[in-house]
């Protein structure tokens, strides 16, 4: 196994969180970070070394839900809506209220817009810089940053909901 290869290993935590902020349910999830994996490793050559390996898999995981979002959207109108979006706090966590709250906001992001939803985690849960979440988006700085302003007021206007 080469440095890329296992650098991408590295990175499965991390794309599986951002898979489930994009799909909701842990399966689609893994189904979405397995596509992404092998279109990166497909696309590799394409890969610039001394750059963000995240940042890229991040792109490539969005594009990979756009074209699942699209695949499910042409099948519901031929099948039927899409089962709802599944949102569990992590069981291991022993702390009731900690669960709770990790619930309430995973709900809360899940009833995010996309877009939102998207600008959120990529930079608040995954840490990246505005410059770098825009690139991910493949939106101007300013686009992702009123982005990120609404969902993180709808987040506020919601969880105040549900704590007061």
């Amino acid at each position: 196994m080469d440095a890329f290869q296992r650098e991408l290993i590295d990175l499965l935590p991390r794309l599986r969180r951002f898979a489930r902020s994009l799909a909701g349910a842990p399966a689609d999830a893994d189904d979405l970070v397995q596509t992404a994996m092998e279109r990166a490793l497909a696309k590799r050559r394409s890969f610039t070394p001394g750059t963000r390996l995240d940042s890229w898999m991040f792109s490539i995981l969005r594009h990979a839900w756009i074209d699942e979002a699209r695949a499910r959207s042409r099948r519901s109108r031929v099948v039927g809506a899409t089962e709802d979006l599944e949102a569990v706090a992590d069981v291991r966590e022993p702390d009731l209220d900690r669960r709770l709250a990790a619930t309430a906001v995973e709900r809360a992001l899940a009833a995010l817009p996309v877009d939102q939803r998207t600008a959120v985690f990529l930079v608040l849960v995954e840490g990246l810089s505005y410059a770098e979440a825009a690139k991910v988006v493949g939106a101007p700085v300013g686009t992702l940053t009123s982005r990120l302003v609404r969902g993180r007021m709808a987040l506020i206007e919601q969880l105040e909901g549900v704590g007061g």
